[in-house]
């Protein structure tokens, strides 16, 4: 084989070890001091006479009956007194009605709020979720979704570590399920990507100085006084992504948000198909590289390149190596094939804290080039549609949304 492929091939191979190594560093500290919700567990029982604050768990749904049963049964199982559990069933076409209403007749702590229409101004799910604070009697308001499960102490735990830390608004990154292989090949990835555009460290920071405000809308646990001093969903009436939105309230107003691993406390299936997940995590992106098309582009081109060219790089001068092994040129080949495997060990090194941490199998590690090919895809799609004003269909409606220039 010339040189003339042979040495610009190491050189690939050896810049994607560098970056990789790079990214392992940066992955090993992230979560050297893993955040994590079950602290609040080492807080209770509450101390004195008054007993827990009363929480409000508020549940927007729109036809959700693939999951319905499961969160109410897991949020009627919760080890925690003062409860009270509202459900706003959002233009519902399918039976979450009757499912909510059975439990509802179970448990007189289960409440339904039933909407049949969403003002031209407001995203759906805001709106569904200030119909349910606006019934609310809590201390504390928790938003999740309908695909959400919820362990017996989770409430009791989130509040403890709320109150101990003074925060206005406490959420949880959760542990996702992986019954689909696309779940397993792309859903990592698309984590790992929304983490490196908002540090975990960076959200939960109490000064305001470089905090990267950022919340997960499957988990918003407020203090009724910081909710009602940002202005509720009301504030944030028109953005898809209104989890981050309201962290950016909270920070503008110098509040304390906590952002917590669910470390199996929280648990959620996102979606049911692929096509729901590329819609879905589209809109997330494009709200987190605030609708800005070159951000989008920039983040696709870098996802390509860390995901796709550098394995590709890696195994081919491997491959490259081991055959100049095989010929008896040790020059060529034992450089080739050091770097190629050390690059392609550090990779994995990097990824398997990461599978372990969204909760996917480490073996799913082979599909990050695809799955890294699907995520890159949905940034460009996103571009696209902001560019082109397509609409963005979600929760029943469909959004035009406005691109901003850098």
């Amino acid at each position: 084989m010339p040189a003339l492929v042979t040495w610009p091939l190491l050189a690939l191979a050896l810049f994607a070890f560098c970056l990789w190594v790079a990214i392992a560093h940066r992955v090993f500290w992230m979560l050297s001091d893993r955040p994590t919700i079950r602290r609040g567990l080492d807080l209770l029982p509450f101390a004195g006479d008054d007993g827990p604050p009363k929480v409000t768990i508020i549940v927007p749904a729109h036809n959700e009956e693939r999951v319905i049963d499961a969160c109410c049964t897991a949020l009627r199982r919760q080890e925690y007194d003062a409860l009270e559990i509202v459900f706003v069933l959002d233009r519902c076409t399918d039976g979450t009605l009757d499912i909510v209403r059975r439990h509802a007749d179970e448990d007189d702590r289960v409440v339904i709020v039933e909407n049949d229409a969403c003002p031209d101004d407001w995203a759906g799910k805001c709106h569904a979720a200030k119909l349910g604070a606006d019934v609310a009697t809590g201390d504390f308001l928790l938003f999740t979704d309908a695909d959400t499960e919820f362990d017996p102490r989770l409430v009791a735990a989130s509040v403890a570590i709320a109150r101990d830390r003074n925060l206005g608004l406490v959420s949880i990154l959760s542990t996702l399920t992986f019954g689909h292989t696309w779940e397993r090949i792309a859903q990592p990835v698309a984590s790992m990507h929304l983490i490196r555009l908002f540090p975990i460290h960076r959200a939960s920071r109490a000064e305001q100085e470089n905090r990267r405000a950022f919340a997960n809308g499957q988990f918003l646990l407020f203090s009724r006084e910081w909710y009602d001093r940002i202005g509720g969903h009301e504030s944030v009436r028109g953005d898809l992504l209104e989890d981050i939105a309201l962290a950016r309230r909270i920070h503008l107003e110098h509040g304390h948000a906590g952002v917590f691993i669910a470390d199996g406390l929280l648990r959620c299936s996102m979606y049911e198909s692929l096509n729901d997940f590329r819609l879905g995590w589209k809109r997330i992106f494009i709200e987190a590289c605030n609708r800005r098309p070159p951000r989008l582009r920039r983040n696709a081109a870098r996802i390509m390149f860390t995901g796709i060219a550098c394995p590709i790089a890696q195994a081919a001068a491997l491959a490259l190596g081991i055959s100049y092994l095989v010929d008896g040129q040790l020059i060529g080949g034992i450089p080739l094939t050091t770097v190629a495997a050390a690059g392609l060990i550090v990779q994995a090194a990097a990824l398997v804290p990461i599978y372990f941490f969204t909760g996917a199998p480490a073996r799913a590690i082979i599909g990050f080039p695809i799955g890294s090919w699907i995520v890159a895809r949905i940034m460009l799609d996103g571009a696209g549609d902001l560019t082109h004003r397509r609409p963005i269909p979600w929760a029943g409606r469909e959004y035009v949304l406005e691109p901003k220039v850098d």
